[in-house]
């Protein structure tokens, strides 16, 4: 079994969008009016209109209503990457060292999920960054 992706609903699909078009840096790719999706070496982040829930079971899933998930995205210098994000999107916590080494900064998207943007500083870290790399590109 492989983890393929992570969508969020979203009740202004347009705006999601253009949030993670700026906070990735990438271009969405629309395969539908209503479902775009970001495609990284990872993983993929899908975005779905709320329109598309009805397609599984209607009100099996809402927008705007998730307090729980954090989504992350590990970058090569969280300091320079929030210095390029300042004033284009809600920041919630500037950059700061974790307790298990990454440096972190985080971010709210335009329908409240929690985003965070992280760098791997101590030895640990870098080294369970490493073996993330290594078995994923092991499962290809």
């Amino acid at each position: 079994m492989h983890f393929a992706s992570t969508r969020l609903i979203a009740a202004d699909i347009d705006s999601l969008v253009a949030f993670y078009e700026t906070l990735t840096g990438l271009t969405a790719e629309w395969l539908a009016p209503v479902f775009a999706q970001f495609a990284t070496e990872r993983g993929t982040l899908a975005i779905g209109s709320a329109e598309t829930v009805a397609l599984f079971r209607e009100g099996s899933a809402e927008p705007a209503a998730n307090r729980s998930a954090i989504l992350e995205f590990r970058v090569a210098d969280v300091d320079a990457e929030h210095a390029r994000l300042a004033g284009k999107v809600e920041v919630v916590q500037a950059p700061k060292l974790m307790p298990w080494g990454n440096k972190a900064a985080q971010y709210r998207d335009p329908e409240g999920t929690l985003v965070s943007l992280f760098t791997p500083m101590s030895d640990e870290a870098r080294t369970r960054a490493s073996r993330s790399v290594q078995s994923s590109t092991l499962s290809k």
